[in-house]
């Protein structure tokens, strides 16, 4: 069993539930001392616009925001995909703390090495 964990999601402001969900996974995982990466594509990229995640919820009342926040305290990498950002006119001076651009080969190097979850 590897302690490597791959959170991907590619749902954003479109899909608050999902969205949130994920984030709340990768912090799950992480307060279970796993080595936790997010990588975010498709409309996941603007969780990482700053300032963006402050206005998600889930149904079940758990933040976005809170989330983001605690893997942010906590060094986790999110990785925004780079083309997805930039069809979406995101760039690197619009992502919030922790959060990097990065590419298909890289999460495929992740993925290679880790638990995966997809929402």
């Amino acid at each position: 069993m590897t302690d490597n964990v791959l959170i991907t999601i590619s749902c954003g402001t479109d899909n608050p539930n999902r969205a949130t969900r994920g984030l709340f996974l990768a912090t799950v995982a992480r307060k279970k001392d796993k080595n936790v990466t997010v990588f975010l594509l498709d409309d996941g990229v603007y969780l990482a616009r700053q300032g963006v995640a402050e206005n998600l919820k889930a149904a079940t009342g758990d933040s976005a925001d809170d989330s983001l926040a605690y893997l942010q305290a906590h060094e986790v990498p999110i990785l925004v995909c780079t083309p997805c950002a930039q069809s979406r006119f995101i760039g690197e001076k619009d992502l919030a703390e922790s959060c990097r651009m990065a590419t298909a080969a890289e999460l495929i190097d992740i993925a290679c090495d880790a638990a995966c979850i997809s929402l």
